[in-house]
């Protein structure tokens, strides 16, 4: 394949990413404007998404490596494009619901896709700016999404902000014979029994969280978990035992889980707080959260160009310190769109030190499972965020919503002494004797 074929198919790629985080941003601005028509629990049309995302992340791996990943991209995104004309055309909050989830799933086929038709596209330093252009992207897609669902909604209906992906979707599948396609040599089983678990458990643990608490229904989620856990031990095949050898790594989770849980639910309370509470319109709301956008992309080329290289993992605390002292201004009063650029620079300064040394902590030929184990908990973590500080929002005030939300960071600044402990004691990248 010549060059400009194997860029254009990378553009292909990266438009398939943004678009995945483009629906989360864009329906959390929008959401109010759902509920105003159809009813419903607001923040389930974030969280009906991003729960089956994370929940069948790496389900939708494993089908690439056995199916081949060009054609699992290519079965995921159809679905996503016909999920998001139903969710257009969604009459009632229950089917809009279902065609999130079907969004979600299939957002769970596409994404797990992506890096490794990359790595068939380029090779050396090709690879290495291919692979580089990733978050560029990303970070592009998190300042328009917000943007642009205010502007959609505001200005024709929030049904916009699912219509948009429809051309998008189907010019990534006109154009996605360009990929190569690929599968796994070991061609990995499928492990159907522990994706049913997951799904069942999570589902049992998430749900109370968006109604009403129901300490049975979670408790039996819970059980449920550990059974997960118990057959991932012995029989699974979803997750790497390996990972779970020392204390580093099942921390790295624990601090993405309560992170991303602040990260993604904060920026739903502040959208709400604005447009219930401020009375705000959807571009306002939007284009509020433009500081936070601009303060994570800025500290985030900062941080991966000079701070980390000189400082290591330790930055991350300092990302964690800004993004509480910016949460904290929220609650007492400090001018929003300051207290979320101080937000929006500590997210940035956190993630990129933080992925830096969760990886560190794992063999070469477990860095794929890593990843999609990151990438589900990180899904999980926002779905759970938003859960919480949605209700604590709309049960109480603000404030109180902030406080819950700095009490989450801070927690988060504890799980992430063992992450960088582990960093510190070394790197597993070695090749360790067989059986051990």
């Amino acid at each position: 394949m010549n060059d400009s074929r194997r860029w254009t198919a990378l553009a292909v790629l990266l438009v398939a990413e943004a678009m995945n985080l483009l629906d989360t941003t864009i329906v959390q601005v929008a959401a109010p404007a759902v509920h105003a028509e159809l009813g419903g629990a607001i923040s389930f049309y974030t969280v009906g998404y991003t729960l089956p995302f994370a929940l069948l992340l790496i389900t939708g791996g494993r089908l690439g490596d056995i199916l081949g990943r060009r054609r699992t991209f290519q079965f995921g995104m159809a679905g996503f494009v016909l999920a998001s004309a139903l969710c257009a055309a969604a009459a009632t909050p229950g089917f809009l619901l279902v065609f999130r989830a079907l969004q979600g799933a299939s957002a769970a086929l596409v994404i797990p896709q992506t890096i490794g038709l990359i790595r068939v596209l380029f090779d050396g330093a090709a690879r290495a700016r291919a692979l580089g252009m990733i978050g560029p992207v990303m970070g592009l897609a998190a300042v328009s999404g917000p943007v642009l669902g205010g502007l959609l909604t505001d200005a024709w209906t929030w049904r916009s902000v699912f219509l948009v992906n429809v051309p998008l979707g189907l010019a990534v599948l006109a154009a996605s014979g360009l990929l190569t396609e690929d599968r796994s040599a070991a061609r990995p089983r499928l492990d159907l029994l522990g994706t049913a678990l997951v799904v069942v458990g999570a589902g049992l643990v998430v749900y109370p969280l968006l109604t009403r608490w129901n300490g049975y229904l979670v408790s039996a989620g819970v059980v449920v978990l550990v059974v997960f856990a118990v057959q991932q031990r012995f029989r699974g095949g979803l997750i790497e035992r390996g990972l779970f050898r020392g204390l580093g790594f099942p921390a790295g989770l624990a601090t993405s889980v309560l992170f991303f849980a602040v990260m993604t639910g904060l920026t739903q309370v502040v959208v709400l707080f604005l447009q219930l509470t401020q009375h705000a319109d959807a571009r306002t709301a939007g284009l509020s959260l433009l500081p936070w956008s601009c303060g994570l992309a800025v500290s985030s080329f900062a941080a991966g160009r000079w701070l980390v290289p000189r400082y290591g993992s330790r930055i991350l605390f300092a990302g964690l310190g800004f993004l509480a002292v910016g949460i904290a201004g929220i609650a007492v009063g400090w001018p929003l769109l300051l207290s979320l650029a101080i937000a929006g620079t500590g997210t940035g300064l956190f993630t990129v030190p933080f992925f830096t040394a969760a990886l560190a902590l794992v063999r070469p030929s477990e860095t794929g499972s890593a990843a999609g184990l990151l990438n589900a908990v990180q899904q999980l973590g926002g779905t759970v965020g938003v859960a919480v500080l949605t209700a604590v929002f709309l049960a109480t005030e603000v404030e109180v919503a902030c406080w819950t939300a700095v009490g989450l960071t801070v927690a988060a600044g504890l799980t992430a002494i063992g992450l960088t402990r582990g960093t510190r004691a070394g790197s597993p990248s070695e090749p360790s004797p067989a059986g051990v």
